[in-house]
């Protein structure tokens, strides 16, 4: 029997035993249990996603479509999990915690490089499948709505989630390649600019009008956070680690600095009604390695460099110290990754868990998502080719295909506004569910196939 499905055999006993655990839990203890399998099972479905090929955020999607549907069967025990408020708070620390990781291991000359590019691939990426959404699918598909209804369809075809993208260039390393930059800068642009779009369509359908005051102001906030704190920040940073430093040079400290300004600058963004993921990616960029040299721990490169034979010449010994140096500068890169393997996947498995398969047991809600997919891929494929020359098309495309939370948010929005029916949100949860699942394994295929 292969290795990977071996692995599975726990995760069959423990829910098999789910009834005896539970019996006696109270909220904390109940808490504590669905983590320990949430935790549990992701470790065991990620590998299994890897033997096969795929990423690993592709097994913890369909973990939590497999743990949010079992209710199919029979087995409600998890169906509280979705809207329980403190694994909701713990999944959502997860993509501050991933976004803050893709932050710390991008340079900020790298997205500067491709801005120009980003912000056509984000613009274009936001245009097309709003206007697809708004004045071509929507009607097509679902004829005899309200405008409004279908201006919030256009919204939601027009967001990007850049959690479930990022964490497929970073499984595979390949967060360096200028397709990746392009696709994070142009996802930051998007996020701004579909939070514009979200508060001009919420002001129409609220009070009948917006003003132009309004969305500027919207357009105002987002480019002074985002410039401000990256100027700003990057001008106290130094400082500040250098300050730290005399406290304690240990990476204990280091540690303590970078998650407290994720956690801060998530704070600020959300404060200013940007995405705290967009605040956390921002704290990531101001941890250059120039700026990290009074953590450099030069007792312990002192200590390994003394282990060095008598006879090695000084060129060498010199060589070898620096070699050690360049490690310990991107060593700030790695040492939030303990924490993520506990956070980051909580997020992933919730995401999935927010997948109702019952809803495809109407074909004709089926029929209407698959062209609202359509209308979706369509859209964000073509932002890919605004990335020019020398950039391959599909790459970018693609990374900005998945719709992940941020969908979900904007479809949300427009539900409790009353402007979606049930059976038109439905559809979009589809279509969202669809953009989701389909990135990481095509975007891995992608991925495999570029020779840079």
């Amino acid at each position: 029997m292969p290795i990977h499905i071996r692995r599975l055999f726990p995760l069959a006993l423990l829910a098999a035993a789910w009834p005896v655990f539970a019996a006696g839990s109270d909220v904390i203890g109940e808490n504590l249990l669905w983590l320990s399998i949430i935790l549990l099972a992701a470790r065991m479905f990620a590998p299994v996603a890897q033997k096969v090929g795929f990423p690993a955020v592709l097994g913890e999607l369909l973990l939590g479509v497999a743990l949010g549907n079992l209710g199919l069967l029979g087995v409600h025990y998890f169906d509280a999990i979705v809207k329980d408020p403190i694994i909701m708070f713990m999944a959502e620390l997860g993509v501050i915690i991933l976004l803050l990781q893709i932050g710390l291991e991008t340079r900020l000359g790298d997205l500067v490089s491709v801005g120009a590019r980003a912000s056509l691939v984000g613009t274009v990426g936001i245009a097309v499948p709003f206007a697809l959404g708004a004045f071509v699918a929507g009607p097509l598909a679902l004829p005899g709505m309200e405008f409004n209804a279908y201006l919030f369809l256009g919204a939601t075809l027009a967001a990007t989630s850049v959690g479930i993208t990022g964490r497929v260039f970073r499984d595979l390393g390949k967060l360096k390649m200028p397709e990746a930059q392009i696709v994070l800068g142009a996802a930051v642009i998007d996020d701004v600019l579909g939070l514009v779009i979200l508060a001009v369509v919420s002001s129409l359908v609220e009070a009948g009008t917006v003003s132009l005051v309004d969305v500027l102001l919207i357009i105002a906030k987002a480019v002074a956070f985002l410039g401000g704190s990256i100027v700003i920040g990057r001008a106290i940073a130094p400082f500040l680690l250098r300050w730290a430093s005399r406290l304690d040079s240990s990476h204990s400290m280091l540690f303590s600095l970078v998650l407290v300004a994720g956690l801060f600058m998530a704070w600020l963004a959300h404060a200013v009604g940007l995405a705290a993921i967009i605040g956390a990616f921002a704290a990531g960029l101001l941890f250059e390695p120039v700026f990290l040299k009074e953590f450099e721990t030069p007792k312990m490169v002192q200590d390994i460099e003394a282990l060095l034979p008598a006879t090695v010449d000084p060129e060498k010994r010199a060589q070898f110290r620096s070699v050690l140096q360049r490690h310990t500068h991107h060593q700030h890169e790695q040492m939030i990754e303990p924490i993520g393997y506990f956070f980051v996947p909580v997020f992933f498995v919730l995401t999935g868990m927010q997948v109702d398969l019952a809803v495809l047991a109407d074909p004709k809600a089926v029929a209407v998502a698959l062209a609202l997919t359509a209308a979706a891929i369509a859209g964000k494929l073509a932002a890919g080719f605004a990335a020019g020359k020398g950039r391959n098309p599909w790459l970018v495309g693609w990374g900005m295909v998945p719709r992940g939370e941020v969908g979900l948010i904007f479809a949300m929005v427009g539900k409790k506004l009353g402007v979606m029916s049930e059976a038109m949100f439905s559809e979009i949860v589809i279509m969202v569910i669809l953009t989701t699942l389909l990135t990481p394994p095509i975007l891995t295929m992608l991925l495999r196939r570029q020779k840079t």
